[in-house]
């Protein structure tokens, strides 16, 4: 059977509860009709003009991002601006957007284990821990873990600009030749955090976004920090069909899934 719009999200809120997300992450439902029926899937980290016209050329249903599609009321909706004729091509073509972010971050087994699971860290386990208004000590911004291998900071850098794709990362060290062996990760802009990955004793510290007094701070306090960028968050679009295909078996559900094919990292390097 074909399933609608709310028993995906309904499956995929157990897996990422709501009430994980941090305050005034507007998850969830961004547009489109709770009780429409779904035949095709299409997965992104970000919601685009380009991705919503990939969706509307594809007869997409439901669009699945990790970054939510409004991050910020919309002032108007003029159709001469891209971003607002973006929300109304989804309102006129039908097509459902549902953005599962920070819930998804703090998971267990989501954002940041992924991350930590792609760059080859052993023996992985949550650090920065979150505080919520309910009981919930498994909630963590972070994972930490070993290397197989020591490497060099600089070594290791070039090791995660070629596992996570990216063409050119920041690296903020004092000590490019000491060794790498305990690895703290935080997907997304997780700078403001450093202090948690220096109390979990790590060499590196892995995340995205590092401001620049933030990076001034870390050199001060002997931390070795490697941005590729906010785009590594892509991560999804290998982990997620996989759970979907899981959660097809055990409902009896049909629906196609696809995997966007546009590049939304603003970035390049030159």
């Amino acid at each position: 059977m074909q399933p609608t719009v709310q028993q995906i999200i309904d499956q995929f809120e157990q897996f990422a509860p709501p009430r994980y997300a941090e305050p005034h992450d507007p998850i969830g439902l961004q547009i489109g009709n709770r009780d429409q029926i779904v035949h095709k899937i299409l997965i992104t980290l970000d919601v685009r003009p380009e991705v919503v016209q990939e969706a509307i050329a594809n007869q997409v249903d439901l669009i699945l991002a990790h970054h939510p599609l409004m991050f910020r009321p919309a002032p108007h909706l003029d159709y001469r601006d891209p971003q607002q004729r973006m929300y109304m091509d989804l309102i006129q073509h039908q097509i459902s957007v549902f953005a599962a972010h920070t819930n998804l971050d703090e998971t267990p087994g989501g954002m940041n284990d992924w991350l930590g699971e792609k760059i080859g860290l052993q023996n992985l386990r949550p650090f920065n821990r979150r505080t919520k208004d309910f009981s919930e000590p498994s909630i963590y911004l972070g994972v930490v873990g070993e290397l197989p291998t020591t490497q060099s900071v600089l070594a290791f850098a070039q090791t995660c600009k070629q596992v996570f794709n990216v063409s050119g990362l920041r690296l903020t060290t004092h000590h490019p030749e000491h060794p790498v062996k305990r690895v703290a990760i935080i997907g997304g802009d997780g700078g403001k955090f450093y202090r948690a990955a220096l109390a979990e004793e790590a060499d590196v510290l892995i995340t995205g976004d590092v401001y620049y007094h933030t990076a001034h701070d870390m050199l001060a306090e002997g931390l070795s920090v490697i941005d590729p960028g906010h785009h590594i968050e892509a991560v999804i679009m290998e982990r997620l069909p996989p759970l979907l295909k899981e959660w097809q078996q055990q409902h009896d559900w049909q629906f196609e899934i696809q995997v966007s094919q546009i590049n939304t990292d603003p970035f390049q390097f030159i």
